[in-house]
């Protein structure tokens, strides 16, 4: 009988290493893939936003609140403030126009203004405080604008930012466990690290002798 082989701690330590990064290493590859799929893509687009031609879009609608919902905003003497539309009001306001009426409107003595921004576009409405008429208009640039503010967070709310930053964790964690990964295998593989430091030294010329 031949005698069990024993694996040297050196081998089982790497293996064991080994294992554990190709774990998270594909973890995060799959959590952060559409998004960077979706961030690559846009970071073309954004690149070359002048090229990319955009249609916008404008729809205006008029309505007139209804008399019990127009005493819940008739005019008063306070000085002029920022709060939401009572509920009551949000409710017909998105009713009538499609689109949210949340966050704080401009209240004034003659009018109450809430602007309406979003990815890919743009809206406000108005409403009178005496006469309850209301006035509402949104912009879409197309799809393209869309995702191009998906890419810089911009009118997206708080839930897509806290998406933003899971997201760069993920990526941040599979660049991470793949340089270990090419550390762990860089003794097989000689052109590891030229290649590796190929890739930080062409940005770097790029930014020191064409960005200034």
């Amino acid at each position: 009988m031949h005698a069990p082989v024993r694996v040297q701690p050196k081998k089982k330590k790497k293996a064991f290493w080994l294992k554990q990064l190709h774990s998270w290493h594909w973890i995060s590859s799959a959590i952060s893939l559409i998004g960077l799929l979706l961030f690559a893509f846009t970071g073309i687009t954004l690149n070359h936003a002048a090229d990319v031609e955009a249609s916008p879009q404008t729809i205006e609608k008029t309505a007139t609140l209804p008399a019990p919902l127009l005493r819940r905003i008739a005019p008063d003497d306070a000085a002029d403030s920022k709060k939401p539309l009572p509920a009551s009001i949000a409710a017909w306001v998105e009713r009538e126009t499609g689109s949210r009426a949340t966050g704080e409107a401009e209240w004034s003595a003659d009018e109450i203004y809430l602007a309406l921004p979003r990815p890919g576009g743009d809206g406000w409405v108005s409403i009178d405080r005496h006469s309850g008429q209301m006035t509402s208009e949104s912009t879409s640039r197309g799809w393209i604008s869309y995702l191009n503010d998906l890419h810089k967070g911009r009118n997206t709310g708080a839930v897509w930012k806290w998406f933003i930053d899971i997201f760069a964790v993920a990526c941040f964690l599979f660049a991470m466990t793949g340089l270990l990964l090419l550390q762990l295998h860089a003794a097989k593989r000689p052109s590891t690290w030229p290649i590796v430091a190929l890739g930080l030294a062409i940005p770097a010329v790029l930014i020191i002798v064409f960005i200034h």
